[in-house]
């Protein structure tokens, strides 16, 4: 297809995935396009990933979403990072938060000084240092164009593909309703002409979004594109998900709590809780599974627990032929750092600086999905870390511990054991803070670090942390609690 121009585009799929894109595309670039989405209310979407990170706020600025009717349409409350319990060992605690901690020069990185007070017994918590963490654990959060905070949402992901479908459809976007029975190929290139809908209807376009999940129907069951396999690196393949009554005011980050099989997560949202239970199915039935999550849940069930089964890795190409696969038709590393959403947003982002418009070449492709993997790639390393430095005890966590990790992660940790360095590469996602608080708090103390803390005298470096972390305290002492802050925001009585 190469000098043919690209004007039809057919998106497989709906949910978050599938309006997130055409959302996207139908804003920024839909007098250039028709585009069509397919999608059948007959079946279901995953519909569980509730959390995001900060990147979502900057996507919906591009788009143009008012934040107060999105978090009133999808009962989303306020997240300013994820707090992870017993993951080193039963017993330890701590918070990746969103914000910067310290103050950092270009000389060196704000944890090198800290490390040096910390050897001169001068240094409080890392933590202490951070203002997001100090005020998530306050309970604290305003946000808003005036907030210093960094933040991002917890959100109902069904109401959030609707929210999404009402945004896109007056931009133009036709929903066809309906279900895929049958993909039509170009004898001569392979590529996709058609989309043959069970009713015979036919869908043609140009290019092809593959929204259709775990199953890939595109990507992977026309096109044959190819599954990696990363489950020796991220054992979990299931997850139960489960809706909760809320027991109390929502706090403004998320639990990740280690179990002896894998992990629980719980998400506030305004009216309720998400909760689940990710676990390696070789070490947990799923009658224990959900003998396990009901125990641990907090406040009455609103929904039954429902079965997800996944498989990490990724496709061996995200973009094969003229079909783009976007969410989890192109890979899913498992949610522990609430990554997905932020996935299909760069995804179509990438796709809207890449468009094809003159036509679909093998140089483009090539781009897109380098820079896909890439990023995926930095993403699976990072949760990775998670699992391997641990000193638990189970029979799963001994596995995660011993098990070979791939080279950039090795390379990644003997840098910051040996010299305490840290760092985000270009296209990587995760900044150098998100690295440090997970690495310490996972029980990677550095052997050395940058002397730049020794150039000033201990009284000095004393009082530099001190003040860092008294405007921190005044700053949170300011805020409203999130509660408070969310019920005004959206309109709530009070109490």
């Amino acid at each position: 297809m190469d000098g043919q121009a690209v004007k039809r585009v057919v998106i497989a799929g709906g949910g978050t995935a599938g309006w997130t894109v055409a959302a996207a595309l139908a804003k920024n670039l839909g007098s250039l396009l028709e585009i069509s989405l397919v999608e059948s209310d007959a079946i279901g979407t995953v519909g569980v990933g509730e959390s995001t990170i900060p990147t979502a706020r900057r996507f919906h600025e591009l788009l143009g979403i008012d934040e107060r009717s999105f978090v009133c349409a999808t009962q989303a409350s306020f997240k300013l990072g994820i707090a992870f319990e017993d993951w080193a060992k039963i017993g330890d605690r701590y918070f990746h938060a969103f914000g910067v901690t310290g103050q950092s020069t270009w000389l060196a990185d704000f944890h090198h000084v800290w490390l040096q007070a910390r050897e001169q017994g001068l240094a409080g918590e890392f933590g202490d240092y951070c203002l997001e963490l100090q005020a998530a654990e306050a309970g604290k959060f305003e946000g808003g164009k005036g907030s210093r905070l960094n933040y991002a949402y917890h959100l109902d992901a069904s109401a959030y593909g609707r929210f999404l479908r009402a945004f896109a459809e007056p931009l133009g976007v036709r929903r066809i309703e309906g279900k895929i029975a049958q993909v039509d190929l170009a004898s001569d290139t392979g590529f996709i002409e058609a989309l043959v809908l069970e009713s015979a209807e036919r869908v043609a376009g140009d290019l092809f979004i593959d929204c259709t999940g775990f199953r890939g129907l595109l990507i992977e069951e026309a096109l044959a594109t190819g599954y990696e396999d990363w489950t020796h690196w991220l054992p979990t393949d299931s997850a139960l998900a489960v809706q909760t009554e809320a027991t109390g005011p929502a706090r403004p980050y998320t639990r990740a709590i280690a179990r002896p099989a894998g992990w629980q997560w719980q998400i506030p949202l305004q009216k309720r809780v998400g909760n689940g239970l990710v676990f390696c199915s070789r070490y947990l039935s799923d009658d224990e599974a959900h003998a396990q999550l009901a125990r641990q849940i907090e406040g009455a069930m609103l929904t039954d627990p429902r079965l997800i089964r996944f498989r990490a890795g990724t496709r061996r190409k995200a973009w094969n032929r003229n079909c783009i696969a976007i969410g989890l038709a192109s890979g899913f590393v498992e949610p522990l750092e609430s990554t997905s959403i932020h996935l299909i947003m760069i995804a179509v982002t990438r796709l809207m600086q890449l468009f094809p418009f003159g036509g679909i070449s093998e140089a483009l492709i090539s781009r897109y999905n380098e820079v896909s993997r890439r990023e995926l790639e930095s993403i699976r390393d990072f949760i990775v870390l998670h699992y391997h430095l641990n000193e638990r005890d189970e029979e799963f966590w001994r596995e995660c511990r011993t098990m070979d990790i791939p080279d950039t992660l090795a390379e990644r940790l003997a840098l910051f054991r040996d010299a305490g360095h840290a760092y985000q590469a270009a296209d990587e996602l995760f900044r150098t803070d998100s690295w440090v608080q997970v690495m310490l708090g996972q029980r990677l103390s550095p052997r050395g670090h940058h002397a730049m803390g020794r150039l000033m005298r201990p009284e000095q470096l004393s009082a530099a942390l001190a003040n860092i972390a008294a405007n921190i305290d005044a700053a949170v002492a300011r805020l409203p609690q999130h509660q408070t802050f969310l019920d005004r925001f959206c309109g709530h009585p009070s109490g």
